[in-house]
């Protein structure tokens, strides 16, 4: 049984993906999808695949404060790339790239498989602590927005009560979570619990604020990279930092969705961009030239990462 549901989790974010390629190339045609690829501005495509590379060389070297408390010194290089091998694992398996990093550091760096599996689960609680202020932030931006098109799409009564059954039914789970023993019940307590734990681990580093800032800063550089992208295509001059936000958010869902966001990601940036009236078609190019750009630096990062790692490690493990 358990077989079967690892076999479901690896085809079925597969299977989805290539559904929505399919999806969105039937929404625009491959001519047209060409013909925004020939005209961008690579320069700014450029920029922006540097700022996502930065980001990754910040996590690699955040990594490193994690690991000291450990009684470990990894080499930065390393780390850099097991953080590209285990992206480029991720697209063929998802979530397989973080035990393929732990593995990897274990191999090279000899830290224990368990303790940098753990590490690097601590900074994915790090990560999304980042991503829910980043949608807090958007929230508060574009509030107004957000509050007119709802009232336009329903009611302020349909509104009212749906917030009500939200708040009762989340009350509900509430106390079905803390009261109950059930399966699902524990699992949502393990992974409160560990956000927590994981949170003031953070706090109890001994390099807390160099930590800290890396995190903002991999977050910032993200972000920018984002918007950094749209200036490749005219049709996209003069967005605004809500429309970014938006479409940030719901790219960065969408990688979760399908193997590193094959499919999901244009069509995650044409339901954010269009909603703010921006057209389908420059909304879709831009989408697949930002994934496309993101999944080749990864490919090739990646295939170098886990071509070199054994050959720069017995170099110096020969001086």
């Amino acid at each position: 049984m358990s077989k079967s549901k690892s076999i479901l989790k690896v085809i079925i974010p597969l299977l989805l993906g290539l559904l929505l390629v399919w999806y969105s190339l039937s929404q625009i045609s491959i001519s047209t999808l060409v013909k925004y690829f020939k005209n961008a501005n690579y320069f700014w495509i450029v920029l922006g695949v540097s700022l996502g590379v930065l980001s990754h060389v910040s996590r690699a070297y955040r990594w490193l404060f994690m690991a000291e408390p450990l009684g470990y010194k990894p080499k930065l290089v390393n780390s850099f790339m097991a953080v590209y091998s285990a992206y480029l694992i991720n697209l063929t398996i998802p979530r397989a790239g973080e035990v393929a990093r732990a593995s990897i550091l274990s191999t090279y760096e000899g830290v224990p498989f368990d303790k940098g599996l753990g590490t690097i689960v601590a900074e994915r609680v790090a990560d999304t602590i980042m991503l829910l202020l980043i949608i807090g932030v958007a929230l508060v931006l574009e509030f107004d927005f957000i509050y007119n098109f709802l009232i336009e799409k329903f009611n302020t009564s349909a509104l009212l009560i749906g917030l009500l059954v939200l708040i009762i039914i989340g009350g509900i789970f509430f106390l079905f979570i803390k009261t109950s023993s059930s399966s699902i019940a524990l699992k949502v307590k393990k992974f409160v619990n560990g956000l927590i734990e994981g949170t003031l681990s953070i706090f109890r580093m001994k390099k807390k604020w160099p930590f800290l800032f890396h995190t903002v800063f991999i977050w910032v550089m993200y972000l920018c990279m984002f918007f950094i992208t749209t200036k490749a295509l005219p049709e996209l001059q003069g967005i605004t930092l809500g429309t970014v936000l938006i479409g940030f958010i719901l790219a960065s869902f969408s990688i979760a969705a399908t193997n590193g966001g094959i499919g999901s990601f244009p069509e995650a940036v044409v339901i954010a961009f269009t909603l703010f009236s921006i057209s389908e078609d420059p909304s879709r190019a831009f989408g697949w030239i930002m994934w496309s750009a993101q999944t080749l630096i990864i490919i090739v990062f990646g295939g170098l990462s886990l071509l070199f790692l054994p050959i720069y490690n017995r170099k110096k493990s020969n001086l």
